[in-house]
């Protein structure tokens, strides 16, 4: 009986042992910063703005407004991986905002709610203005 319980008890541990979470697989970026603006950001961004000059009317355009915000939203976290993160500090503020206000445009296009889509947007343009301002000078300045 002893030996029994000793035997299920290790096989439990082998169990669990061999059950332990993989290791996380390593990102690795692809596009570059501007390949992410021009794949990503301005066309996505385009369809959110767009929905204070023209409420979506049906299903389907209400989706794509949704698919949209919601690139946006990923694009801010594609935007601190790695070396496409410029710093620590404004970069990641910037960077975190978009994913937010990406996430809020996305709930407000659920929602078929022109007006806080086309607020999100707003929002949206002054985090980009800000960014841009800070980040293309500096790209220009080195040039």
């Amino acid at each position: 009986m002893r030996t029994t319980r000793l035997l299920s008890l290790a096989s439990l541990l082998l169990f669990l042992a061999s059950a332990a979470p993989a290791q996380q697989p390593t990102l690795k970026p692809v596009a570059t910063v501007k390949q992410l603006m021009k794949a990503i950001v301005i066309p996505s961004s385009d369809a959110v703005f767009q929905v204070a000059a023209k409420e979506p009317k049906n299903d389907e355009e209400w989706a794509a407004v949704q698919n949209s915000a919601l690139a946006l939203a990923e694009a801010g976290n594609l935007l601190m991986i790695g070396s496409r993160a410029k710093d620590r500090g404004e970069w990641m503020k910037e960077s975190q905002a978009l994913v937010d206000l990406g996430a809020a445009a996305f709930k407000a296009a659920e929602a078929k709610d022109a007006e806080a889509v086309a607020k999100a947007g707003d929002e949206i343009y002054n985090v980009c203005e800000s960014c841009h301002n800070k980040y293309m000078e500096k790209a220009k300045e080195t040039k």
